[in-house]
């Protein structure tokens, strides 16, 4: 498989964010062939791979179909895995791990004894070493008697930007506030404001949409070892970038002063910290910065793993108040497990979407039109 081919490429995102990471992936320059829950499938070669690491802020994997082949049963499966085309794309020198999912719709229904016959095609045929850290992990999914395999390019989920290892409790991705940022309509021309920011998720992503930098500049991926790999190339993608200035600035605030530390720090890893601003507040101190209206963005405890929920329904809406009467002209997004939460603010929020997966609950992105 040479850097030109053309084959599927699958970008992975959690269910319920597959539609805006679908309209990202089409603002880049991707073609959409396919939405299905849990990704979106595109086509391309080995640079659009390269691309939708480095580029994609709503991705958190990027998986490469290599290839596929029928098997009704283990020894059909061994005897064809040995001649699949491994040194197009594996080096030899590079160990890897093997993940097998399988259903009841295949007759090779045994995930365990299926990996074992690909890490010992790999094993033999390749010399290549078995590790269950190793930086590269083939994929083989099993599927109506149809063995299909894929490369997980992006080796640590792409939320790991690589200039934020501050983090407090609970944190959102940062993939996944780049998407609720998208849905409610952020372009990067606008200034965000998140009172209750932690670790400064929502305005990092926003000061950074707006820098038009790369989400993926600071940190390395598991593509780099691949036999299809080009340095010289990869290097020219990276610096074929301008970063630019915002128009606007960026707030974020938190009662917490150790977050509030936090989100200064990384926000001066990320190269963001001159249009970020970080105070220690509390929401009954909030006001809207001086200049252009724009979007508050919280992400607020939710009672399941921060925060005693009856406590909460005050807060929420101490929130709501605080809002309606300091931020006119405002849109807000909030984003929690609890529609009774939500609804507590009183705020008018618009018909809500699908819920999200987020650290073992469901979340929904409730969020409003310019306050009135």
């Amino acid at each position: 498989m040479d850097k030109t081919a053309d084959f599927e490429i699958f970008l992975m995102v959690p269910p319920g964010l597959e539609h805006p990471l679908a309209a990202e992936a089409r603002d880049l320059g991707f073609k959409v062939s396919q939405i299905i829950p849990g990704g979106v499938v595109t086509r391309g070669g080995w640079s659009d791979v390269w691309r939708a690491n480095l580029c994609l802020r709503g991705a958190t994997r990027v998986l490469a179909r290599i290839g596929e082949f029928r098997a009704f049963h283990l020894a059909q499966l061994d005897k064809r895995a040995r001649k699949f085309p491994w040194a197009d794309v594996l080096r030899a020198d590079v160990p890897v791990k093997v993940e097998t999912s399988t259903n009841k719709k295949s007759k090779i229904y045994h995930a365990g004894a299926a990996t074992q016959r690909i890490e010992t095609a790999l094993t033999e045929e390749m010399g290549i070493q078995i590790s269950e850290d190793a930086p590269l992990t083939v994929k083989l999914r099993i599927d109506d008697n149809t063995c299909v395999f894929s490369i997980d390019t992006s080796g640590e989920a792409l939320h790991k930007r690589g200039h934020k290892p501050a983090v407090g409790k609970a944190p959102m991705r940062e993939s996944m506030a780049a998407m609720f940022l998208r849905e409610c309509g952020y372009s990067g021309t606008e200034p965000v404001v998140d009172p209750m920011c932690g670790s400064g998720t929502f305005v990092l992503e926003a000061a950074e949409i707006a820098a038009g930098v790369h989400p993926g500049r600071s940190r390395a991926f598991a593509f780099e070892q691949l036999a299809s790999f080009d340095a010289a190339a990869w290097d020219a993608m990276k610096e074929d970038t301008a970063q630019t200035q915002p128009a606007v600035a960026f707030y974020g605030s938190d009662r917490n002063a150790g977050a509030v530390n936090m989100a200064q720090k990384n926000a001066a890893r990320a190269g963001v910290d001159e249009v970020c601003h970080f105070t220690h507040a509390s929401i009954s101190d909030l006001q809207p910065p001086a200049g252009p209206k724009g979007l508050v963005m919280i992400n607020p405890p939710y009672g399941a793993r921060i925060g005693n929920k009856k406590l909460l329904f005050a807060l929420y809406g101490s929130v709501g108040e605080v809002l309606m009467s300091r931020f006119k002209g405002w849109r807000v997004g909030i984003v929690t497990s609890d529609t009774s939460l939500a609804k507590a603010t009183k705020l008018p929020f618009l018909p809500t979407g699908a819920p999200v997966a987020h650290g073992g609950l469901k979340v929904r992105l409730f969020k409003t039109d310019p306050l009135a």
